[in-house]
């Protein structure tokens, strides 16, 4: 019997406490490979080296924030994402943002108790692992998203 490929997912988050914290829930997964980058930029490389199959991503990044890094990934080299940040909360334009731009969830992460919401939000990773992104040449800046948060996934 032939086992499935692992999943590969791509942690990216500019606090090393989140990060860290992040990749240790998921890497617990055993269907799951995780790596991780403290910004775009260290994204963007590990992108080219090994392309994962899902990404969770911060808004709140120097040099460039993660709203304007989905944006230019989803036009270039379409990936699930799953945005992970305080600054989603429901109704939000963040939020909106985001789900305009191609994320396929969002995790609202809480300012206090961190790893034990990433724990409960692990879910939500896993799962856009097997989801098919449409190419970019097939979307539209005016279409509406493919799919909003789930019901009270962002008013964690």
């Amino acid at each position: 019997m032939r086992r499935m490929r692992r999943t590969r997912v791509l942690v990216v988050d500019a606090d090393a406490g989140v990060r860290q914290a992040m990749a240790a829930i998921l890497t617990a997964d055993p269907d799951l490979e995780v790596t991780t980058a403290s910004d775009p930029r260290v994204a963007a490389r590990h992108i080219a080296q090994t392309v994962p199959d899902v990404i969770t991503l911060d808004v709140e990044m120097p040099p460039k924030d993660g709203l304007t890094f989905l944006r230019k990934l989803m036009a270039q080299r379409p990936r699930p994402v799953v945005l992970c940040s305080s600054l989603v909360e429901e109704g939000s334009a963040t939020l909106l943002d985001a789900l305009e731009a191609g994320a396929v969830d969002v995790i609202l992460k809480p300012r206090v108790d961190v790893v034990e919401h990433l724990t409960d939000a692990h879910v939500q990773i896993r799962a856009p692992g097997r989801a098919r992104v449409p190419p970019a040449t097939s979307r539209r800046a005016s279409s509406p998203p493919r799919r909003c948060c789930r019901r009270g996934a962002a008013r964690r």
